[in-house]
């Protein structure tokens, strides 16, 4: 347990008495940690983890990957070699994109973990050297909105992502074969199966029940950390903008300007580099979320037409609720990279406001620096290609993409009209 003479010499003095920054750590990275140890990633990612649950952690990911190609492997064979019914093929392209996109999300975590543990060391360091109230609660403050925002997206992603691995198949009229009752399955199976007896259907479908939480928790956990990162660094930008604001105005400080000034520039810098971490971190993982949401949102359009069409509501509504899980985590994650630019560049305008025309030249060029630095902010990128702001949404969730599935004589022909600028 780190005390209090663990933390580093700095000019800043400790107004917390006794301050245990364990539970307020806890409180910030329990989303996170929630969400990875079923995956068997936080004990690879987390520095502060025993040998047990480190090789606990290596079972979960060698048990996770297994139902994962359990799921997968049967299901690409049976749509490129096995089922000759192009709808049906149509209809299979959506699943496994979003199987095989949230499979390579998965890969990259545990590729990036040495990355992500740096990161959440990062937050761990800044929670051990909170030096004011005024300064924890603004930290408690954002880790609360961050969690608030993984809660929505869980309950958006389960909703409808579970509902369609577990109940929309009942909704299909049940077909029957020399008077045998076909069950349903949401993923082909391997062939040598015999799926329509007890208990491998119910064996089955466990399995791919089980493969749908690790999907559905691969993407949920790459967001939870993103969310939590971005929302920390806003944290420590507020922070940065209070003792800019108190800068000039405390008189009788403890300490001189030149040493908080210190601090303030030593602070942001280490802000600046969390936030490149973070980019370096996260930044494949961006993109496969950007091309996989756009590609998934088209088919899952062309699918919510079909099924109206099909006058077939539960599995309307299901897709429906897919399509809006999807297009909100896309919102979400271009709020967070616009958020992130937007807290950074305040430094400046806040540096500019203050009375700093009340100082003498040389204490007055200290905020040059500031100023210049404010109008570069950095930014979360989809593979150092796309900058995810609001715009960016507008483009890709919008604009980008209106597909149209045409019903003809031949088949189904796809049509995209592309708004790329």
């Amino acid at each position: 347990m780190v005390t209090m003479y663990d933390q580093p010499s700095d000019p800043r003095k400790n107004d917390l008495k006794d301050y245990n920054h364990e539970n307020d750590l806890k409180y910030t990275l329990e989303m996170c940690q929630w969400l990875l140890k079923p995956l068997g990633l936080w004990g690879i990612i987390y520095h502060r983890v025993s040998s047990l649950e480190r090789a606990v952690s290596f079972a979960l990911l060698l048990l996770c990957f297994s139902t994962l190609l359990f799921l997968i492997v049967p299901t690409l064979y049976n749509m490129f070699y096995v089922e000759k019914n192009v709808q049906v093929k149509v209809k299979l392209i959506g699943p496994v994109a979003f199987c095989v996109f949230s499979t390579v999300k998965y890969c990259y975590m545990c590729a990036k973990r040495n990355l992500l543990g740096h990161c959440i060391h990062h937050v761990e360091k800044d929670w051990r050297t909170v030096g004011e109230q005024d300064h924890r609660a603004i930290m408690l403050k954002q880790a609360g909105i961050s969690r608030r925002l993984i809660v929505i997206c869980i309950v958006f992603f389960y909703s409808g992502g579970m509902f369609y691995q577990t109940l929309m198949q009942y909704s299909f009229q049940l077909t029957h074969k020399s008077n045998i009752t076909v069950k349903p399955l949401t993923y082909p199976s391997f062939e040598f199966l015999d799926v329509q007896s007890s208990p491998t259907y119910e064996i089955v479908f466990s399995l791919q029940a089980a493969a749908a939480v690790i999907l559905l928790n691969s993407t949920i956990a790459a967001y939870s950390m993103t969310a939590t990162f971005v929302t920390h660094i806003c944290g420590q930008i507020q922070i940065q903008i209070l003792r800019l604001e108190n800068l000039i105005q405390e008189k009788q400080a403890k300490s001189s300007f030149h040493e908080r000034m210190t601090v303030i520039v030593h602070d942001h810098v280490e802000v600046l580099r969390f936030s490149k971490n973070v980019d370096k971190a996260l930044s494949e993982i961006f993109l496969i979320e950007v091309v996989a949401s756009t590609f998934i949102m088209c088919m899952l359009e062309f699918y919510c037409l079909t099924e109206w069409r099909n006058s077939d509501m539960i599995a309307v509504a299901t897709y429906f609720m897919l399509l809006t899980s999807i297009t909100f985590n896309v919102l979400i994650y271009c709020y967070v990279g616009d958020l992130l630019s937007e807290q950074c560049s305040q430094i400046g305008r806040v540096s500019y406001n203050i009375n700093w025309y009340n100082l003498p030249a040389k204490k007055a060029y200290n905020f040059v620096l500031l100023e210049a630095i404010s109008h570069y902010p950095p930014k979360l990128t989809a593979g150092k290609l796309i900058d995810l702001t609001i715009n960016t949404f507008g483009v890709v969730g919008v604009e980008d993409i209106c597909s149209v599935f045409e019903p003809t004589s031949n088949g189904y022909q796809l049509i995209f009209h592309a708004a790329y600028r």
